[in-house]
Order: structure tokens, then C-alpha cells, then sequence
């Protein structure tokens, strides 16, 4: 017997294999249906804001762009923003822009907010946002070029330059927060909500 109870699948408004795969992995049901919007125009539209705030804006604003137009769905929103103090750092453009961000967080403490969004029919059902702390190591330059050398174009695929789920476990000295925070999707929140509606098995 299934522990996922609808019978229509968790809409993803996300292309990533990462939330795909926490999704999947804890038995729920999903369709990817990955929203376009422009990011930086909608921080812009609502100024100054924190990175756990913007987290949850973006999440949000994925899941009504797709919502809008899956009537009845149940659609999920997510997004992680990375903040070294005051400096909020955004994907890489290329491994030029990688290797800066990289050399910026050496040896510091950064922190992860994760958010995720749940949306039907234009509006938010359910909403969450999750921070972690991670310390990296003081690695050399060395170690910085043959990581680039290691990860390849994966280096832009994330905010940071990193995924800890491969090498880039390497870099850290310290994580704290949950696993899934990390990974960009706080899951077991979720998880509650999915069966507090009867979307899961309790």
C-alpha cells in the first residue's frame, strides 16, 4: 500500500534533482512542473527583505505562477538563499564567479534559509522556512582548483558553489541543521502538514 493518498501526485514547481529525489525517496507522489519566473525582479518589487524572508517570497511566488495554471492542484514552492552576515550571495554565473564566492566563505560561517511553499488555488495553504549554520575550512588554493576540477559545471548549479550530498562535504568543517534544510527542502515540516490534510499515511 502506497503511503502517498491522493490520487492526484504533489505538483513540483522545481527542476531540482534534489528536492525531486527528498520528495520521491520519503514515498510521495510527484510531477515536476518547474515555474519560470524572474527572481531578482520580484526581490526588486519587494525591497529590502531577509534572506529567510526572500526564501519564503520566492517559494511562494513559484508555487502561484504554476497554481495559476493547474486549477484543484496542490503545488509545492522552494527556495534557498545563502547569507554570509550581510552579503547575499546568488548561483554562480560560471567557475570564475564560483571560485570568488568559494574564496569569500573559506573559513567562515554562512547561513542556509530554506522555504518551502504549498499553494491551491492562488492561495498559500502551507509555508515553512528553515535556517542552517556551516562552517568552512581555511583550504588552500590548490584544494579550491582541483574541487573546481572535481564538480565542473555543478559549481553553478547551486548557491554557494556547493553540493554537500558529493565533494563538496570536503569543504566544511562544521554543519549544523537538518539534512534536508541543507539540501533546500525543509522536509519534515512538510511531512506534518502532508498528514495533518490526509495527503499521507498517518
Amino acid at each position: 500500500m502506497a503511503l502517498w493518498l491522493s490520487s492526484d501526485p504533489l505538483v513540483l514547481a522545481s527542476k531540482s534533482a534534489v528536492r525531486r529525489s527528498l520528495l520521491e525517496a520519503a514515498g510521495i507522489a510527484i510531477e515536476i512542473n518547474p515555474a519560470s519566473i524572474d527572481e531578482r525582479a520580484v526581490e526588486a518589487q519587494a525591497g529590502p527583505i531577509g534572506p529567510g524572508e526572500a526564501a519564503a517570497l520566492l517559494s511562494r511566488e513559484k508555487a502561484r505562477a504554476i497554481a495559476a495554471t493547474m486549477p484543484g492542484r496542490i503545488v509545492l514552492g522552494a527556495d534557498q538563499t545563502l547569507a554570509l552576515r550581510d552579503r547575499r550571495f546568488s548561483k554562480a554565473a560560471d567557475r570564475d564567479s564560483a571560485r570568488l564566492q568559494l574564496a569569500a566563505l573559506r573559513g567562515k560561517t554562512h547561513m542556509l534559509h530554506s522555504a518551502v511553499a504549498v499553494v491551491r488555488d492562488g492561495e498559500v495553504v502551507f509555508e515553512h522556512v528553515d535556517a542552517a549554520r556551516l562552517t568552512m575550512r581555511a583550504f588552500s588554493e590548490e584544494f579550491l582548483e582541483r574541487y573546481l576540477d572535481s564538480v565542473g559545471g555543478a559549481a553553478t548549479a547551486s548557491v554557494g558553489g556547493y553540493q554537500l550530498e558529493g565533494v563538496g562535504i570536503q569543504l566544511f568543517d562544521r554543519v549544523e541543521g537538518d539534512h534536508s534544510t541543507i539540501l533546500g527542502l525543509p522536509l519534515l515540516p512538510l511531512l506534518h502538514w502532508l498528514r495533518r490534510e490526509r495527503l499521507l499515511a498517518t
